[in-house]
C-alpha cells in the first residue's frame, strides 16, 4: 500500500483550506481511497456532497439574490461538477496527498477526475464532523468565492447539452451523439464516463459522472467550450 502523506503536506494543506483538524484522524481518513483500505472516505464524501451543495446554495443565494430558481441551479450544478472539483483538487495538491494500493496509484488513480473530486468532498465533510457546519462553509466560500465571482450566469441560463444542441442548429450542423463508453465502481457507486461527437466537425469529448446524465452533460460543456473558442478570436467555425 502507499504511504501515508507526510506532516508538512498535510499541514500545508490545512494552510490553504483555512481549517486545522482536532481529530487529525478526519483528515487523513478523507484523504484515503476505498482501494487503500477499509477506514475510506466514501462516507465523508457522502457527506461532503450535501454539505458543499447547501454552502454553494447559500453563497448564491446572496450573491445572485434576484436571479431565478432555475437559473441558480443550473449555475450550481456547474459549480460543484466534477470538473470544477477536479481542477480545485489539484490547486490543492491532492494527487500527491491521496492514500490509493500500489495497484490504483501504478494505474494512475492519483490523476483520475472522479478519485480526486471524491477526496475533495470528503475533505469537507470532514470539516463538518470537525468543526460544525460554519466552519465546512468558511472553507467552501474560501475555495468557490472565486470561482463565484468570475461566473457569468447567463452563460449558464441553460444545460450544456440544450446550448449544444441550440448552437450546432444554428449553423445547420447535425446534434451531437453520445455513448457511453466505460463504467467503473460497484453498482451502487458507478462512474461513467462518456463521449459527445459532432461527426460534421470531426471533434469528440468526454466526461464523466456518477450517473450517465452528468457525465453527458460534463461531455456537451466540454466540447462546448471547445466549439466556441474555435468560434472566437480564430474566426468561426463554419455553418
Amino acid at each position: 500500500m502507499s504511504r501515508a502523506p507526510g506532516t508538512a503536506p498535510l499541514e500545508q494543506l490545512q494552510q490553504r483550506l483555512g481549517h486545522r483538524w482536532v481529530q487529525a484522524a478526519l483528515l487523513e481518513r478523507a484523504l484515503t481511497h476505498r482501494s487503500h483500505g477499509a477506514d475510506h472516505n466514501e462516507r465523508l464524501e457522502f457527506l461532503g456532497d450535501s454539505v458543499l451543495s447547501t454552502a454553494i446554495s447559500r453563497l448564491l443565494y446572496s450573491r445572485y439574490g434576484d436571479s431565478a430558481e432555475g437559473d441558480l441551479t443550473r449555475v450550481r450544478a456547474h459549480l460543484v461538477r466534477e470538473d470544477s472539483l477536479h481542477r480545485l483538487a489539484l490547486e490543492l495538491d491532492l494527487p500527491s496527498l491521496v492514500r490509493l494500493s500500489e495497484g490504483e496509484a501504478k494505474g494512475g488513480g492519483a490523476q483520475r477526475p472522479s478519485i480526486l473530486a471524491d477526496a475533495l468532498e470528503a475533505l469537507i465533510g470532514a470539516v463538518f464532523i470537525d468543526a460544525g457546519y460554519e466552519a465546512a462553509a468558511g472553507v467552501v466560500q474560501r475555495l468557490f468565492g472565486p470561482l463565484i465571482d468570475s461566473t457569468d450566469l447567463a452563460r449558464w441560463s441553460k444545460d450544456a447539452k440544450t446550448e449544444l444542441q441550440e448552437w450546432l442548429q444554428g449553423r445547420r450542423l447535425p446534434v451531437p451523439a453520445y455513448r457511453i463508453v466505460a463504467t467503473r465502481g460497484q453498482a451502487h457507486a458507478q462512474t461513467f464516463e462518456v463521449e459527445c461527437a459532432v461527426a460534421a466537425l470531426s471533434l469528440t469529448e468526454r466526461g464523466e459522472g456518477r450517473s450517465r446524465r452528468v457525465a453527458e452533460q460534463e461531455a456537451a460543456r466540454r466540447l462546448l467550450d471547445q466549439l466556441k473558442a474555435q468560434d472566437g478570436p480564430g474566426g468561426p467555425l463554419p455553418s
